[in-house]
């Protein structure tokens, strides 16, 4: 075997080793081994909401046990390949297994990646808001786009996706939404898309074609459960119902069934059309209020830890996060981590995920860094 592959070899071996260390192998198996016993008693859902909860800590672990497994023999696979095209002088087969060496390396960084997010929240569910900035219609289809971007995503990734709450432009796309993305590191993948999001277009509102920068802010935030005690006092919260908006026909709700909150101390505000009933938009619109206070004190609590570093990533309208270029030529580039794309298109339908990758390795070296340029 060639040098090089047997360094690269040494290196899916290392990374592989990381896993198993970073899950705790043993640990992990009489874990996941005490849950099945769990989920065999004949009263294991009595308590439905806790029987929920420790299904998925199972499906967890068997994903992490199963993916470390899959990788070792598939490692041992492609040098098995490679050892027999060598012995043969079979070209084709050593090929074969550098192929396989090749994408396990990056796959086996990948979990390496989806493991460290440990963080208090990473593994809850999370809710993805939209603002389309000033601008008007162009800000608001950009908004739209958005949305429909990070619920592409979602779908590929195998999340459930809940629309909460949409406020329609005036002419095209919308003012803001609300998604409530369900699925494993929800939370810990999308935490990486807060920020300002930057289009570069010939408009298509713009009957002399001229070019066009838009603006649109996402705020990501995760759903708290039952284990994080926040307490809001309905003293502290001015409530608004309001009439659901729609596309008329005979879906329009006729009554005052959307609920709006707003905590007057933090001027955090959260609205919920998402049910036809006001009681159970309230019950989700409170929810939402004690997930976006718990993302405020985590905010807080990093702000603490790393002053210099929160104030390089602080998110306002100056500071966009990413750029996506339409014309005249095709580009996405994160201005924090210098990842890019040159298929927008494919962006814009959910390809997010190495920029989700890039953004979490820099967190997780520590080396945030100067911004990236920006480009025109």
């Amino acid at each position: 075997m060639r040098a090089e592959f047997e360094a690269l070899v040494e290196t899916a071996k290392q990374s592989i080793g990381l896993l198993r260390r970073h899950l705790d192998w043993d640990h992990a198996q009489r874990r996941l081994a005490e849950l099945n016993a769990l989920s065999e008693n004949p009263d294991f859902w009595n308590d439905a909401d806790a029987a929920q909860k420790l299904m998925r800590e199972r499906t967890a672990l068997e994903n992490q046990i199963e993916t470390i497994k899959r990788l070792e023999q598939e490692l041992e696979d492609a040098i098995t390949l490679i050892e027999l095209g060598d012995a043969e002088g079979d070209a084709d087969t050593v090929a074969e297994g550098e192929s396989a060496l090749r994408s396990l390396e990056g796959e086996a960084e990948r979990a390496q990646i989806e493991a460290l997010l440990s963080g208090e929240a990473d593994s809850n569910d999370t809710f993805i808001e939209v603002h389309s900035g000033a601008g008007g219609t162009e800000s608001q289809d950009w908004a739209q786009m958005l949305m429909r971007m990070y619920i592409r995503w979602a779908e590929k990734r195998g999340f459930k996706v809940e629309v909460v709450e949409v406020s329609d432009g005036e002419e095209a796309g919308i003012k803001s939404a609300t998604l409530m993305v369900k699925g494993h590191n929800a939370y810990g993948w999308a935490k990486t898309e807060s920020g300002v999001h930057r289009l570069v277009r010939i408009s298509p509102f713009d009957s002399n074609a001229r070019r066009h920068t838009s603006f649109a802010s996402v705020w990501v935030y995760p759903v708290v459960d039952d284990k994080i005690d926040i307490e809001v006092a309905e003293s502290d919260c001015r409530i608004d119902t309001y009439r659901a908006s729609g596309s008329g026909g005979q879906h329009v709700n006729t009554t005052d069934s959307a609920v709006r909150i707003t905590h007057i101390p933090t001027g955090i505000v959260v609205a919920c059309q998402q049910e036809r009933s006001q009681h159970k938009n309230r019950a989700k619109a409170w929810d939402m209020l004690r997930a976006r206070l718990y993302e405020r004190e985590l905010k807080m609590r990093e702000e603490k830890a790393n002053a210099e570093a929160s104030s390089k990533s602080e998110i306002g309208w100056g500071h966009q996060i990413r750029s996506y270029v339409l014309q005249p030529y095709q580009l996405v580039k994160d201005l924090r981590t210098g990842k890019q794309s040159t298929s927008p298109n494919d962006v814009l339908d959910g390809a997010l995920d190495p920029f989700m990758e890039a953004s979490l390795a820099q967190k997780v070296s520590g080396s945030a860094g100067e911004p990236v340029a920006d480009i025109d």
